[in-house]
């Protein structure tokens, strides 16, 4: 079998999964965000690919297949043609029609959904594993940020949102179960719907320094969310304190030099909770401005969230001179009245605040928000930070690393509404099918599980996604006696289903060690010259490292048992 395993850790490679796939001879790189499976892989692939399949049939969905290139005029019906910006890989035929590299299939699936007829028809549950294809910016990290993946998506369609609420927990189980059994220690957490439109997320993250999700935690509780969608209590604001300094109209002051919240904090008694940060953003075209404590970062995702914005992005500096008549440092939302302002909640019935003056080098004491701003919008739009009060028990939260390993949606009438979905309802008028959406990506379930099974000898796979449950390795196989014994015992593993691999090359015995244990195959059965001698082989758990000696005529049924108890475990 074809596995090129390199000695040495690749240049490239940074996160443990990326170096030890490509140094184990899983994958190699085409182009940024576009790697080869070798055959390796490809058997990794299908086990993490059958086990979901697997629970997605145990509650009653159906495997499909729908096409990857899509018409543009599909997306542009359900509103994201323009949404979906550049990370949309876009074509034109030969005929001229615009055309799609499918990112997601949820438009496509509608369309298939104009055939139900009736309400005797739902739920109706229906799933495919099917190349995605995204232009990431920024791809990384191997199979982690990838442009061109395989997704496990599945779509369901119920008569009602209570139906919808069984579908979403169905999923939900079969999903917990699926990462179980891969090995993946994945937590449920609330999230964001984005781009997906709807009205319930929850993602599964799985804890990893490699991970580039932001989740907050409780401990106490077991509250999790992606940063995006996280909530936290807020210390409460003593109304004596701001009566203190507040002032019957915003005063100004000279700030000369002052850039940054710091630097206002340092100098003019305006400690960061005192001041209101005046960010400048494009939302849909408009120049929108977009305040928050200065204590507080934006999380822009709530932003996105709170307007329903589609195009997003911070104002250029030209941009915010032509709008505000001052530059970054000495903005300020005071008597604005020809912008939209979008405030967070925490600055909700502040006064004796300070902000700038949009003059430069000058900014504004003693202003009362509700009497001073007009503000025509509040939300939550701060990101939550570690140590700050858990909204469910008040409890300190933490902050940690994650992988985003499955995301479920519950989208609502969006893409119902757009395809104009019905089917008739029990009482004979028609009906929208409300809808849900589930993701798994499957090599990013791969890559994971190498980041959770690994150590500084290589990857130690789970034995239900291994590539093989056992190898035999020949430690002499230029002696007839040994290779003989091996081949043996080889085939009494295949006699037995266990999913066995042999070594047999020509190579020195500890060369041969060194790549099963790179590889990562769960169990080592040694056959070498002293163990045929005397009857005997040693069986290796990879994970622990522990070795037992059997006979020669055992060895079927001693790896059998031990796989079966890897996998019970």
């Amino acid at each position: 079998m074809h596995i090129p395993t390199l000695r040495d850790d690749p240049a490239e490679a940074g996160a443990p999964s990326h170096r030890l796939l490509l140094r184990a001879g899983y994958i190699r790189q085409l182009m940024a965000g576009h790697y080869s499976l070798l055959p390796i892989a490809v058997r990794v692939r299908l086990k993490v690919i059958g086990i979901i399949r697997d629970e997605m049939n145990k509650i009653g969905a159906q495997e499909i297949l729908m096409p990857i290139m899509h018409p543009a005029e599909v997306w542009q019906r359900s509103g994201r043609w323009e949404v979906m910006g550049d990370e949309m890989f876009r074509l034109k035929d030969r005929r001229g029609a615009d055309m799609a590299l499918g990112m997601t299939h949820e438009e496509i699936v509608s369309t298939l959904a104009t055939e139900l007829n009736s309400y005797r028809e739902l739920p109706q549950s229906w799933y495919q594993f099917q190349t995605k294809m995204r232009d990431e910016p920024r791809p990384k990290a191997g199979l982690m940020r990838t442009r061109e993946f395989t997704m496990k998506d599945s779509y369901s369609f119920d008569l009602d949102a209570e139906g919808l609420d069984r579908s979403f927990e169905a999923h939900h189980r079969a999903y917990a179960r699926a990462f179980e059994r891969m090995g993946i220690p994945a937590i449920p957490v609330e999230a964001s719907n984005g781009s997906m439109g709807g009205s319930g997320s929850r993602e599964f993250v799985c804890p990893s320094d490699a991970g580039e999700d932001d989740i907050v935690y409780c401990p106490e509780c077991g509250y999790a969310a992606n940063i995006e969608a996280a909530v936290s209590v807020l210390a409460a604001v003593d109304p004596a304190l701001d009566a203190a300094v507040a002032l019957d109209g915003p005063a100004r002051f000279d700030t000369p030099g002052v850039r940054t919240i710091e630097d206002l904090a340092t100098g003019y008694d305006a400690p960061a909770d005192r001041q209101i940060k005046t960010l400048v953003y494009v939302l849909d075209g408009a120049v929108t401005l977009v305040l928050l404590r200065g204590d507080h970062a934006l999380e822009e995702q709530k932003l996105i969230d709170a307007t329903g914005a589609r195009a997003v992005r911070p104002a250029e500096a030209e941009e915010i001179v032509a709008a505000l008549g001052a530059h970054p440092g000495s903005l300020g939302s005071v008597a604005v009245a020809d912008l939209p302002i979008v405030a967070d909640l925490a600055l909700r019935d502040r006064s004796g605040m300070v902000t700038g003056a949009n003059t430069d080098n000058v900014h504004l004491r003693g202003v009362d928000v509700a009497r001073d701003i007009s503000v025509g919008r509040w939300a939550d739009l701060r990101a939550v930070a570690a140590g700050e009060a858990c909204a469910s028990c008040g409890q300190p939260l933490t902050v940690i690393k994650g992988i985003e390993v499955g995301h479920i949606f519950k989208l609502g009438y969006k893409y119902s509404d757009a395809m104009d979905i019905t089917v008739s309802g029990p009482d004979g008028k028609p009906v929208r099918p409300i809808m849900g959406c589930y993701g798994i990506g499957v090599e990013r379930a791969m890559a994971t599980c190498v980041e959770v099974h690994h150590d500084e000898k290589g990857i130690v796979w789970p034995v239900s996604v291994a590539p093989f449950e056992a190898v035999v390795v020949v430690a002499q196989q230029n002696d007839a006696t040994v290779a003989e014994a091996g081949e043996r015992a080889y085939q009494a593993l295949l006699e037995a289903g266990v999913d066995v691999i042999i070594d047999d090359r020509p190579d020195r015995a500890g060369v041969k060690f060194s790549d099963a244990e790179l590889v990562g195959i769960p169990f080592r059965i040694t056959i070498g010259k002293r163990g045929v001698a005397a009857g005997t082989a040693e069986l290796t758990d990879r994970a622990t490292g522990e070795t037992e000696v059997i006979g020669l005529d055992d060895i079927a049924k001693h790896v059998r048992e031990a796989v079966a108890q890897a996998l019970s475990a």
